[in-house]
């Protein structure tokens, strides 16, 4: 069983990003297990002084992070970079390491000229932090906001092909990177 932790760039309820991830889980393969990440938007300001060890919020990413054989992102782009609630999830990881070799991949969920700073400014941050991505793996799957069915699912058959094969490539790679 290969456990995906699945990580919104976006507290926006009705995002499309968050309806994207939970698309994967929905059609999450026989031994992949998905777990949803719902606490950007309780975490603190990252401050370096702080280890984080006093407030409940960062604990529980670290324990949700320590659980996952790897994470799969899908992030808007704010003023052509990544969310400041997003990068802040990332600095948490900074000093603990809790992304070092783990396996990362996204879905940028934008049309294509828009969305390119945020992954940019991802890949660069998820550098930093020592994750493990695999540049193969990570894919520009475009979903407008009215693909996202009342159930807050994407039916679009080549949306959930492109999602798949993310997954699918981010299962494989975490298969690798396994001891």
């Amino acid at each position: 069983m290969t456990v995906v932790l699945l990580i919104s760039g976006s507290t926006r309820a009705a995002s499309t990003n968050s309806a994207a991830l939970r698309t994967v889980s929905a059609i999450a393969p026989d031994g992949v297990e998905t777990r949803w990440y719902d606490g950007l938007a309780e975490l603190p300001a990252f401050n370096p002084d702080d280890d984080g060890s006093t407030h409940s919020s960062v604990l529980a990413l670290r324990a949700q992070l320590s659980r996952a054989d790897a994470v799969l992102l899908c992030t808007p782009e704010y003023a052509g970079t990544l969310p400041g609630s997003l990068k802040n999830l990332l600095d948490w990881t900074v000093g603990t390491g809790d992304l070092y070799r783990k396996p990362v991949s996204w879905i940028t969920v934008a049309p294509v000229g828009r969305g390119d700073g945020a992954t940019a400014t991802l890949r660069s941050v998820l550098g930093f932090v020592g994750a493990d991505v695999d540049p193969d793996v990570g894919a520009r799957v475009p979903v407008l906001r009215e693909d996202v069915g009342p159930d807050g699912l994407i039916a679009a058959a080549e949306f959930r092909s492109g999602a798949s094969a993310v997954l699918r490539g981010l299962v494989r790679h975490a298969e690798r990177a396994r001891p």
